[in-house]
């Protein structure tokens, strides 16, 4: 594919949902030259599934793809490893490979549902990372304690008297020399990846090759709309979810991100989204009807329309009318099987602790007699459906 250099799109691409471009001149320069950018991405396994937080950079990826630069996939598979220190108060728990490789397993696939993978190279930095002792002690020099210190995370940490590895120190330099094995001309990263990315430029300069330029976006907060969109802090929207989950997530949204999801997750036009923007303010528009549509436009994307149509139906429905869905998950049980297993087992919640908060905040209805249920240690009967949260329905088997 030839590479385009129309300059509208090259600034739609540089200014929209972006925070910052190091060397935006020099980008610039590039961009408009016709030269095949190599622009590099890499996401860590520590947790599986990629989620809307994922979705961001991956689509401004795609928009440099279509402009017929060549986009470069890091899996951090050694890297994941350690786990990136960024914003972190304390030390990561070290992964094991096999906790890595099942965390990637689904990865490439999910990706695919936004980059073009038959144009993609993807790489793994064990491929330079693994075993490679030589490369680690060389690339020790390429960085100073003073300089990793420095970060706004380690100097807090300092300050709560809270430990640093030695491995956290080095995963800056790690992770920047991923940029000096695949030749990064760009690099993307959200705005607490700033310093990492840095560093990618401080070891390609060590190195003696063209330093790469840099673009940071937005971080997308997650459901709570308090922190980053995170898994581990059950925040998260995962790509690979059910349509009517997906739909039913997103309107959780709190309504002050109702266009910051739009402008970072969806098609919509930017003049479309100021419209809405501008209708919020003045309140002639209901915030949720906004966010209604900003579902059906998350949903379209990865699923399909028809289906982004019935999740919509069913929230208006259950939601709305407060009817009870007719589909719902259908979960095997034992017999003496509590409903706290059923639901752990089949991972419709997370962990016991999650089902014990539910019951706690009175989440749980037992939609046979409409009681709410009290008991941790409930044994359910076959037949018997529940709500679990707000848009969970399930039927044991």
């Amino acid at each position: 594919m030839k590479v385009i250099i129309d300059e509208k799109r090259i600034d739609e691409v540089l200014s929209i949902g972006v925070e910052e471009i190091i060397e935006k001149d020099h980008l610039l320069e590039a961009l408009k030259s016709g030269k095949l950018l190599r622009i590099k991405f890499g996401i860590d396994p520590t947790m599986p599934d990629l989620h809307l937080g994922h979705s961001v950079p991956l689509r401004k990826l795609r928009q440099f793809q279509d402009l017929g630069h060549k986009i470069i996939l890091i899996i951090g598979d050694s890297t994941a490893m350690i786990g990136d220190p960024s914003g972190r108060s304390e030390t990561r728990k070290i992964l094991s490979f096999i906790e890595v490789k099942k965390n990637m397993k689904n990865y490439l696939r999910q990706a695919e549902k936004i980059l073009d993978m038959k144009k993609t190279e993807v790489h793994y930095n064990s491929e330079w990372l693994g075993n490679n002792m030589m490369t680690i002690l060389e690339l020790s020099k390429a960085g100073t304690i003073q300089q990793v210190l420095h970060r706004s995370d380690f100097k807090k940490r300092i300050d709560d008297n809270q430990d640093i590895t030695i491995l956290e120190m080095l995963y800056p330099l790690l992770q920047g020399y991923d940029s000096v094995a695949i030749k990064a001309d760009l690099e993307l990263g959200g705005t607490d990846q700033k310093f990492n990315l840095l560093m990618g430029r401080r070891v390609q300069r060590y190195y003696k090759i063209p330093e790469q330029d840099i673009l940071t976006l937005p971080i997308l907060e997650g459901v709570d709309g308090i922190k980053k969109m995170s898994k581990s802090l059950g925040n998260y929207i995962a790509l690979d979810e059910k349509p009517i989950e997906m739909f039913g997530k997103i309107m959780s949204v709190p309504d002050t991100l109702i266009t910051k999801y739009m402008k970072l997750c969806t098609d919509l036009l930017l003049a479309e989204i100021n419209k809405i923007e501008d209708n919020l303010k003045n309140k002639s528009f209901n915030p949720k009807n906004a966010k209604m549509r900003l579902a059906y436009e998350i949903v379209k994307i990865y699923h399909n329309e028809n289906k982004a149509k019935k999740a919509e139906e069913n929230f208006i429905s259950t939601f709305q009318k407060k009817e009870i869905p007719e589909e719902m998950i259908e979960l095997d049980s034992k017999k003496e099987e509590t409903l706290m297993d059923i639901l752990v087992k089949a991972k419709v919640l997370s962990s016991n602790s999650e089902f014990r908060r539910l019951v706690e905040e009175k989440a749980i209805t037992n939609l046979e007699n409409n009681e709410k249920i009290t008991d941790v240690n409930f044994i359910p009967k076959v037949g018997n459906k529940f709500k679990i949260g707000k848009r969970k329905f399930i039927k044991i088997k």
